[in-house]
């Protein structure tokens, strides 16, 4: 066998083992960090305003900054922004969300959703007792 064999042998046994490492890889993010949500929250200027279970279709129209409006959709297990009066509508032609961690921004609006595990519902026993400085 010459050197030329050996270094094509070698070029195949690398390949193939960066693409199992691929597969690997990918198949561990499927199924330990890609877990479907519970909740969807919405934040209106950093503020959380409401937060609704996932699993319960419902329209909700958001009141955004500067009179902004956005209609949220929850369906079937998924999040969608089907209207907004922002003039770009990059969060309308964002796909629909389902897992934890997804996010649908609209700037002009300074409105977020977000997937989360657990209700985000704010109330007044979530206020600290004390603030130290």
């Amino acid at each position: 066998m010459n050197l030329q064999d050996t270094k094509k042998r070698n070029d195949i046994i690398l390949i193939i083992c960066v693409v199992v490492a691929a597969v690997i890889c990918f198949a561990a993010y499927k199924l330990y960090f890609n877990k479907s949500g519970k909740f969807v929250t919405v934040k209106v200027d950093g503020k959380v305003t409401a937060s609704y279970p996932i699993d319960v279709d419902k329209t909700v129209t958001i009141n955004g900054v500067n009179g902004g409006k956005n209609v949220l959709k929850i369906s079937g297990g998924t999040a969608d922004m089907t209207e907004a009066d922002c003039p770009d509508q990059t969060c309308v032609k964002k796909h629909s969300i389902r897992y934890e961690g997804e996010t649908i921004v609209c700037l002009p609006h300074k409105v977020v959703i977000s997937i989360d595990h657990s209700s985000n519902d704010k109330t007044d026993d979530d206020a600290p007792d004390a603030v130290v400085k």
